[in-house]
Protein backbone atom coordinates (compact mmCIF):
# COMPACT_ATOMS: atom_id res chain seq x y z
CA UNK A 1 0.00 0.00 0.00
CA UNK A 2 1.76 3.06 -1.40
CA UNK A 3 -0.80 5.41 -1.73
CA UNK A 4 -1.25 6.17 2.33
CA UNK A 5 -1.31 10.16 3.69
CA UNK A 6 -1.31 11.12 7.23
CA UNK A 7 -2.77 14.29 7.85
CA UNK A 8 -4.06 16.58 10.54
CA UNK A 9 -7.60 17.57 9.74
CA UNK A 10 -8.14 20.39 13.03
CA UNK A 11 -11.66 21.66 11.70
CA UNK A 12 -12.54 17.90 12.40
CA UNK A 13 -10.70 17.78 15.54
CA UNK A 14 -8.46 14.79 14.10
CA UNK A 15 -5.83 12.66 12.41
CA UNK A 16 -6.86 11.26 9.17
CA UNK A 17 -5.30 7.83 7.31
CA UNK A 18 -6.03 8.15 3.75
CA UNK A 19 -5.42 5.97 0.37
CA UNK A 20 -6.12 6.97 -2.90
CA UNK A 21 -7.01 10.25 -1.23
CA UNK A 22 -10.27 8.57 0.99
CA UNK A 23 -10.16 8.75 4.25
CA UNK A 24 -9.98 4.77 6.01
CA UNK A 25 -8.95 5.99 9.46
CA UNK A 26 -8.82 7.99 12.33
CA UNK A 27 -7.31 9.67 15.73
CA UNK A 28 -10.29 11.99 17.36
CA UNK A 29 -9.16 14.28 19.74
CA UNK A 30 -10.30 17.67 21.78
CA UNK A 31 -7.75 19.93 22.57
CA UNK A 32 -7.67 20.90 26.50
CA UNK A 33 -6.58 24.28 27.84
CA UNK A 34 -7.49 23.40 31.70
CA UNK A 35 -4.45 21.94 32.85
CA UNK A 36 -1.01 23.11 33.60
CA UNK A 37 -0.34 22.98 29.53
CA UNK A 38 -2.04 22.77 27.03
CA UNK A 39 -2.73 18.97 26.36
CA UNK A 40 -4.55 17.25 23.42
CA UNK A 41 -7.02 13.96 24.93
CA UNK A 42 -7.45 11.35 22.19
CA UNK A 43 -10.63 9.56 22.26
CA UNK A 44 -11.04 6.83 19.84
CA UNK A 45 -9.20 5.98 17.12
CA UNK A 46 -10.38 3.62 13.95
CA UNK A 47 -9.56 1.88 11.04
CA UNK A 48 -12.14 0.69 8.60
CA UNK A 49 -12.03 -3.02 8.72
CA UNK A 50 -11.31 -3.96 5.08
CA UNK A 51 -7.84 -1.66 5.71
CA UNK A 52 -7.16 -3.72 8.84
CA UNK A 53 -3.82 -5.76 10.12
CA UNK A 54 -1.74 -3.63 7.39
CA UNK A 55 -0.28 -1.28 10.51
CA UNK A 56 -2.00 2.14 9.53
CA UNK A 57 -3.25 2.51 12.96
CA UNK A 58 0.14 2.42 14.51
CA UNK A 59 1.48 4.98 11.21
CA UNK A 60 -1.40 7.28 12.53
CA UNK A 61 -0.60 7.12 16.28
CA UNK A 62 2.67 8.06 15.56
CA UNK A 63 1.80 10.99 13.39
CA UNK A 64 -0.59 12.33 15.49
CA UNK A 65 1.31 11.84 18.77
CA UNK A 66 4.85 13.26 17.12
CA UNK A 67 2.47 16.06 15.64
CA UNK A 68 0.88 17.00 19.42
CA UNK A 69 4.22 16.95 20.77
CA UNK A 70 5.74 19.56 18.49
CA UNK A 71 2.59 21.55 18.82
CA UNK A 72 3.60 21.82 22.56
CA UNK A 73 0.50 19.78 23.59
CA UNK A 74 0.56 16.95 25.99
CA UNK A 75 -1.16 13.69 25.43
CA UNK A 76 -4.03 12.30 27.21
CA UNK A 77 -4.67 8.69 26.26
CA UNK A 78 -8.39 8.49 26.99
CA UNK A 79 -8.61 5.79 23.78
CA UNK A 80 -7.67 2.35 24.52
CA UNK A 81 -5.35 1.91 21.38
CA UNK A 82 -3.36 5.42 22.10
CA UNK A 83 -3.26 4.27 25.91
CA UNK A 84 -1.53 1.17 24.45
CA UNK A 85 0.74 2.46 21.82
CA UNK A 86 2.40 5.46 24.57
CA UNK A 87 2.88 2.31 26.81
CA UNK A 88 4.90 0.42 24.15
CA UNK A 89 6.79 3.62 23.10
CA UNK A 90 8.02 5.26 25.86
CA UNK A 91 9.71 7.72 24.30
CA UNK A 92 6.09 9.83 24.65
CA UNK A 93 6.28 8.76 28.26
CA UNK A 94 7.37 12.45 29.55
CA UNK A 95 4.50 13.72 27.17
CA UNK A 96 1.72 12.12 28.70
CA UNK A 97 -0.80 13.35 31.21
CA UNK A 98 -2.81 10.77 33.44
CA UNK A 99 -6.70 11.44 32.69
CA UNK A 100 -8.49 12.87 35.11
CA UNK A 101 -12.03 13.29 36.11
CA UNK A 102 -11.42 16.77 34.81
CA UNK A 103 -10.54 15.48 31.57
CA UNK A 104 -13.71 13.18 31.16
CA UNK A 105 -15.90 15.82 31.92
CA UNK A 106 -14.56 18.06 29.10
CA UNK A 107 -14.45 15.35 27.04
CA UNK A 108 -18.31 14.44 27.18
CA UNK A 109 -19.56 18.30 27.66
CA UNK A 110 -17.26 18.91 24.21
CA UNK A 111 -18.59 15.42 22.81
CA UNK A 112 -22.37 16.23 23.62
CA UNK A 113 -22.09 19.84 22.24
CA UNK A 114 -21.55 18.52 18.88
CA UNK A 115 -24.16 16.06 18.51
Amino acid sequence: MNDVTIRHNPERHRFEVLTGGVVVGKAAYRDYDGGSAPQRIFYHTVINEEYGGQGLAGKLAKTALTDTVAAGRAIVPVCPYIKKYVRKHPDYAAATVAVTPAHLEFLNTALAARA
